[in-house]
C-alpha cells in the first residue's frame, strides 16, 4: 500500500495521509480505529454507491468495532444542492450527531464535495474522511480540501476549504465503474501530465490499451503519480491564491460546457473538451508549438475522450457561463494556458472574440 503525506504549513493537525492500494478496506478500518479520531461515524454516500458498496464497507468498519451509521441520497449532479445538504443534516441530527462525530464520504466527487461541505459547517466543523470510489475522485476531488455544492446559477458556487483527516483510495473500486466513469477520471490524469509531468503524459500514451483494459497495476501507478502531483501543488498553495490555479487547466471552458448542458455532459468529458480548447488557445496566441497541441488531442482521442463540443450547445450560452466563472477577478476571466507540455501559466486577458471563434470551430 502506497502512503503519501500532504504536509500543510497552517498547522500540523491539518496535514494528513493518502493511502493507495488494492483491497485496502481492512487496513482502512485498522488505521481509523488506531487513530481514534472520533467516537462514532456517519457514512454519506449516494444511491448507486450504496447499492454497490455501502453495506460491505460499513460491515468492514464495524468489524473493527467502529460505530458507523449510513445516510444516502439520490445519485447525480442535480442532487448536489442546498436542499440535499439540509436533508442530510436533518438525518444527522436524528442520529444524534454531535462534535464527537465524524463523517465518511464514500463515493465520487459529488459525495465527497457535499460531505466535506457539511462537515465544514456542521456545529462549526467536524472531521471527515474521504473514501473515493471513482477514478475522478481518487486522483482529484478527494485531495486538497475543496468542498462545494451547486446553485442554479452555477457549479460549486457555495463551498469551503476544509481538509479531510485522511484519504483512502482502494483501486478495487475501479472494477465496478462504467466506461464513462473511467474516462471521467482519465481526463484529470491527462491534465496532470499536461500541466506538470511530461513523463506521465508519455506513460499514458504508451499504456492506452492497458488503461482501457483496467490493468490494476498500471492504474495504481498512474494514480499514485497523479496524487503526488496534486498533493505537491496543494502543499504550495492550499487556498488557491496562485499556483493551485494551474489545476484548472481546461476547467474554465469545461465547467461552462458542463453547466450549459444541464450536466448531461459529464465532468470529465467537459474538461476534455475544455483542455482541447485551451491547447488551441495556447497555440493561437503563439505560446504552444503545434506539435504539442497535436500530441494532446491525439492522447485525448486515444483514451476515448471527446475533443469536440456538441453542436446543440449554444456558443453564447457557453460564453455566458464562462463569464460567471467563480475564479474571475472583476471583468477578467482567468484561463490556464501552456507554453509546452509540463509548463502552464495563467492569462487573465483573454480576447472574447478568440474564445468564441474556438468554441465555434470545436462545434464543426
Amino acid at each position: 500500500m502506497n502512503r503519501i503525506t500532504v504536509n500543510l504549513d497552517k498547522k500540523t493537525s491539518a496535514s494528513y495521509e493518502i493511502y493507495v492500494g488494492e483491497n485496502i478496506l481492512d487496513r482502512m478500518g485498522l488505521i481509523i480505529s488506531k487513530n481514534n479520531w472520533m467516537s462514532r461515524y456517519i457514512m454519506i454516500t449516494d444511491s448507486n454507491v450504496f447499492t454497490l458498496h455501502g453495506e460491505r464497507v460499513q460491515a468492514s468498519l464495524r468489524e473493527m468495532d467502529l460505530n458507523v451509521d449510513m445516510i444516502h441520497f439520490p445519485a447525480g449532479e442535480a442532487w448536489k444542492t442546498v436542499e440535499t445538504s439540509l436533508h442530510i443534516v436533518d438525518r444527522m441530527i436524528d442520529l444524534g450527531a454531535d462534535r464527537t462525530s465524524g463523517l465518511i464520504a464514500l463515493g465520487g466527487g459529488i459525495v465527497g464535495d457535499i460531505t466535506g461541505f457539511i462537515a465544514s459547517i456542521y456545529m462549526r466543523g467536524i472531521p471527515y474522511i474521504q473514501v473515493p470510489t471513482t477514478l475522478l475522485a481518487q486522483v482529484d476531488s478527494s485531495i486538497g480540501g475543496k468542498t462545494a455544492i451547486d446553485l442554479p446559477q452555477g457549479k460549486n458556487i457555495l463551498g469551503t476549504f476544509y481538509q479531510p483527516k485522511g484519504v483512502f483510495i482502494d483501486v478495487a473500486f475501479l472494477k465496478t465503474l462504467t466506461r464513462q466513469e473511467l474516462r471521467n477520471g482519465l481526463a484529470e490524469i491527462v491534465k496532470y501530465g499536461i500541466i506538470d509531468n511530461p513523463g506521465l503524459f508519455s506513460r499514458l500514451k504508451a499504456e492506452v490499451e492497458a488503461i482501457k483494459n483496467r490493468d490494476m497495476a498500471i492504474l495504481e501507478e498512474i494514480m499514485v503519480s497523479s496524487c503526488r502531483i496534486k498533493k505537491g501543488i496543494v502543499e504550495m498553495d492550499e487556498m488557491e491564491r496562485g499556483l493551485r490555479r494551474v489545476l484548472n487547466f481546461g476547467h474554465t471552458i469545461g465547467h461552462a460546457i458542463e453547466t450549459e448542458s444541464g450536466y448531461t455532459i459529464s465532468h470529465g468529458e467537459a474538461i476534455s473538451m475544455g483542455m482541447v480548447a485551451s491547447a488551441i488557445l495556447s497555440e493561437r496566441l503563439k505560446y504552444l508549438p503545434s506539435g504539442d497541441r497535436e500530441r494532446i488531442v491525439s492522447l485525448i482521442r486515444a483514451l476515448g475522450l471527446p475533443d469536440r463540443i456538441p453542436q446543440n450547445l449554444g456558443t453564447e450560452g457557453i460564453l455566458s457561463q464562462i463569464k460567471k466563472d467563480k475564479k474571475k477577478e472583476g471583468d477578467k476571466i482567468r484561463f490556464v494556458l501552456i507554453k509546452k507540455i509540463g509548463i502552464p501559466f495563467i492569462d487573465g486577458c483573454m480576447p472574447e472574440r478568440l474564445v468564441r471563434k474556438i468554441i465555434e470551430e470545436l462545434k464543426e
